[in-house]
């Protein structure tokens, strides 16, 4: 009977001890799955001003542009009209026009701004070269300044009465034009707006391509008698084509969302010559209130970037 008692006494101060145990290791384990969820909270409570910011701001004005572009906006009421502003757009002239302009600026603007992009970035480049942080950075000032203020001063570089060009042309006996009235003139402002403005930067692009290749490539291609043309073909343009690529798709890029330039440089005129698609959406938006056309118009332009994008990728793909 002894026996039995030391044992009941025993087994149930096993227990005591182990229920105490347990209580313990569950009071320890509560600060540790709060600590836990703090840690998990916290990243979120850093993201949340941005979360917040991305959602009213970007993600919600994209998904209400979506259903807009199938919408009818008038009287203050929005009614559902299917496809209809799709077909407004491809049945009206005026935006093919704007295409085509945007295009012919694309076409010859974006190969020359490259190419001078490519030429100062070798230039730039050289061993022997003084003052490179200098020149890089004179270079690169243009993109700093302001897009209406440098367009501004373009329109009174090239206005047709007073404006610093035709003055110069008129002092050596030679009769200004009116660059800003006339179809292909104004067209050669914007783009020789654009190329000042963003020539630089894909310089600096470009330049860190190239300081990726090794110098021995050309040491080795000079010892076995390679021209300076055949280096630059066969050493040069391989080396820099990730970077090169990825200039010229940002200048496709921006060309095609051009607006600012044409908007203050010559207003989209003479008839429409330099009107633009994110111009033409802007009119059709903001003069005409037909903001259903403006949407279904800024997911047309959002699909040309997309299969140009994809078509460049495609292209300069390696074999």
């Amino acid at each position: 009977m002894k026996m039995r008692g030391i044992l009941a006494v025993s087994e149930g101060s096993e227990k005591v001890q182990s229920m105490g145990k347990m209580q313990g290791m569950q009071k320890s384990l509560y600060p540790r799955r709060g600590r836990s969820i703090k840690k998990v909270l916290i990243p979120f409570a850093f993201l949340l001003p941005y979360l917040v910011i991305y959602l009213t701001f970007t993600l919600y004005p994209t998904a209400y542009s979506v259903v807009l572009s199938f919408m009818k906006f008038k009287g203050g009421n929005l009614s559902f009209v299917g496809l209809k502003n799709f077909q407004f757009l491809f049945s009206d002239p005026v935006f093919f026009k704007a295409i085509a302009n945007t295009f012919i600026i694309l076409l010859i603007q974006v190969p020359i701004q490259t190419l001078l992009a490519v030429v100062l970035a070798n230039f730039l480049n050289k061993k022997l070269l003084r003052c490179k942080g200098l020149l890089r950075m004179i270079i690169f000032m243009p993109v700093l300044i302001d897009t209406v203020s440098y367009s501004i001063v373009f329109r009174l570089f090239f206005n047709t009465e007073n404006g610093m060009i035709n003055n110069f042309l008129r002092s050596l006996g030679m009769a200004g034009p009116d660059w800003l009235n006339v179809g292909f003139l104004s067209k050669a402002v914007i783009m020789i707006a654009m190329t000042w403005r963003w020539t630089g930067y894909n310089t600096v692009i470009i330049l860190g391509g190239l300081q990726n290749i090794p110098m021995e490539l050309y040491e080795a291609a000079s010892i076995d008698g390679a021209s300076t043309g055949q280096q630059f073909w066969n050493i040069t343009i391989p080396g820099i084509k990730p970077v090169l690529l990825f200039s010229v798709i940002l200048s496709v890029t921006g060309t095609l969302q051009l607006f600012t330039e044409p908007y203050l440089l010559t207003y989209g005129g003479p008839v429409n010559e330099t009107l633009t698609i994110v111009q033409y959406l802007y009119k059709v938006g903001f003069k005409t209130f037909n903001f259903g056309a403006a949407s279904a118009g800024s997911y047309v332009l959002a699909i040309m970037i997309g299969i140009l994008t994809f078509l460049q990728l495609r292209v300069t793909k390696e074999d």
